[in-house]
């Protein structure tokens, strides 16, 4: 591990200077995933900021009927918020099916959106590695791929977004609030989070020195006909080969509204629109969930190792839209797929 410099923040915006005044500072709150990347000498910054004292640790109603939930509410706090439970059960559920109950105890709402990829290259910084540094090559193409993405990968990298709770945030159409030099902004998640494209350094959509401040839920819409499927290889504490975060809204018997983000196949929780369009006034049934997996997945390549990701996404996709519709979510303490 390098030598840094340490700055207990006492506001948000003396975080936000001592960052954005300082290419080589970053943030640190939790630090279950920047505290391991810098002991593997992945990332090397010069300067920590600790936000942990801000009183950024609220959940709040908003005048919208919908929740703000500040960046440093524990992942494991978030979980077992009984609003959470009650108007949002994917999104608690997808976090409990993450890590182990340690880690979200120290794992905050806004280091969950900054996760940086597992790739096994990535970590090993005697490869070359596009996303860690920019022009040296990517050695998982070609080389062992097993968890990489099928879906929005490019000549450049192939790593895919390892948060569970991000997958549920994009389902439920959450927006990030941020706060940096220029100001104040707010994100639609769907926005958050990149592609790789020919620049897969760079993960998500902040400029530096802008800080996650809360993520903001809409008013809630999906109760009882939801669920999030992690399918990995181990039946905890591993990270999702495929998992798939689904929201319907019935409207009599057919469907009125549908929501699936899918994680573990892409540089991003991905979602496709127009392939949830296809579902409204659509009477639920495995055919026509297998025609809508067909449409999200129309993109998808492998790499050869992981080319079953792809027919394990479409059965995933599957099965999570036949327990939305039935009301029977995944139960993430059983850890067996329903």
């Amino acid at each position: 591990m390098n030598r840094f410099s340490y700055l207990r923040a006492s506001s948000v915006s003396e975080a936000v200077e001592a960052v954005a005044g300082d290419p080589a500072a970053r943030f640190i709150a939790g630090g279950t995933n920047l505290v391991d990347l810098m002991k593997y000498d992945v990332e090397r910054p010069g300067r920590l900021v600790d936000i942990t004292r801000l009183p950024l640790n609220g959940i709040e109603k908003t005048p919208g009927g919908g929740v703000k939930i500040g960046a440093l509410v524990p992942n494991s706090d978030l979980a077992y918020d009984d609003r959470i439970r009650r108007d949002y059960p994917l999104l608690s559920s997808a976090i409990l099916a993450g890590a182990s109950a340690q880690l979200r105890n120290a794992a905050t709402t806004g280091g969950n959106l900054l996760q940086r990829t597992r790739c096994y290259y990535f970590y090993d910084v005697g490869t070359p590695c596009n996303k860690r540094e920019p022009g040296s090559g990517c050695s998982a193409i070609g080389g062992e791929t097993r968890i990489h993405a099928i879906l929005g990968a490019s000549d450049s990298c192939i790593a895919t977004h390892p948060s569970d709770m991000c997958v549920a945030l994009s389902a439920l159409e959450a927006v990030v609030h941020v706060q940096g030099p220029r100001g104040d902004r707010t994100i639609p998640f769907a926005d958050f989070h990149r592609l790789p494209g020919d620049q897969p350094e760079k993960d998500n959509t902040l400029e530096h020195g802008e800080m996650v401040t809360a993520v903001e839920l809409p008013a809630p819409r999906f109760g009882r006909h939801h669920t999030y499927l992690k399918l990995r290889d181990r039946l905890s504490y591993a990270f999702a080969l495929v998992s798939v975060a689904a929201a319907i809204e019935l409207d009599g018997d057919n469907i009125g509204k549908a929501r699936v983000a899918l994680g573990g196949v892409a540089h991003k929780p991905w979602r496709d629109a127009d392939a949830e369009a296809s579902l409204k006034g659509v009477l639920p049934s495995s055919s026509a969930f297998a025609d809508f997996a067909d449409r999200l997945l129309s993109g998808a390549r492998g790499q050869g190792e992981n080319d079953f990701k792809i027919e394990l996404a479409r059965r995933a996709i599957v099965r999570a839209l036949g327990q939305a519709a039935s009301g029977t979510p995944q139960v993430q303490s059983v850890k067996q797929v329903n």
